[in-house]
């Protein structure tokens, strides 16, 4: 994910044990638990974040990311959508499948939405911690929209066109 730093834009992501095969499934990826990235995160968030108006709103209910070890991730992935979702009063219904499927006719098929390096989004500005410093940046995490917008959020992410 991408949080807004007093420096600017900064990737937080979630370091991966490689897998001597070129594809596996994505409920097989495990995450590499052998340094405390969780702790690094949640510290970067803190310096991005402590003076939005709403990091002490929702710290309490997104600390359980930052601290339980997950061995998947998957797993965290899911768990994260949940107490995001939560959050956010949003329900969360998911369906896991056992197989990939390239069409979807069943379902609403947002899978577009997650390529983060052909992400082309534009969203409606709103108001960001550092915005005097470096200006509105665009499509980073939930987090900062949550940390920033607050019980909005939801409002917010519905008045936008995907």
């Amino acid at each position: 994910m991408y949080i807004y730093s007093p420096n600017g834009i900064q990737l937080l992501n979630v370091p991966v044990k490689h897998n001597k095969e070129r594809h596996q499934r994505i409920k097989e990826v495990k995450i590499e638990n052998d340094f405390d990235w969780q702790k690094q995160h949640f510290k970067s968030l803190e310096a991005a974040y402590r003076t939005s108006p709403f990091f002490e709103y929702f710290e309490d209910d997104i600390l359980p990311i930052f601290q339980k070890k997950h061995n998947y991730l998957m797993d965290l992935n899911i768990e994260t959508m949940a107490i995001v979702s939560k959050c956010l009063r949003l329900e969360f219904d998911y369906d896991e499948t056992t197989e990939y499927f390239h069409e979807v006719t069943d379902k609403v098929d947002q899978r577009n939405l997650i390529n983060g390096k052909k992400d082309t989004s534009i969203f409606e500005p709103y108001t960001q911690v550092f915005g005097d410093k470096h200006g509105y940046l665009n499509n980073l995490s939930i987090l900062d929209l949550l940390f920033n917008e607050g019980r909005y959020a939801l409002e917010y992410l519905k008045k936008q066109q995907l």
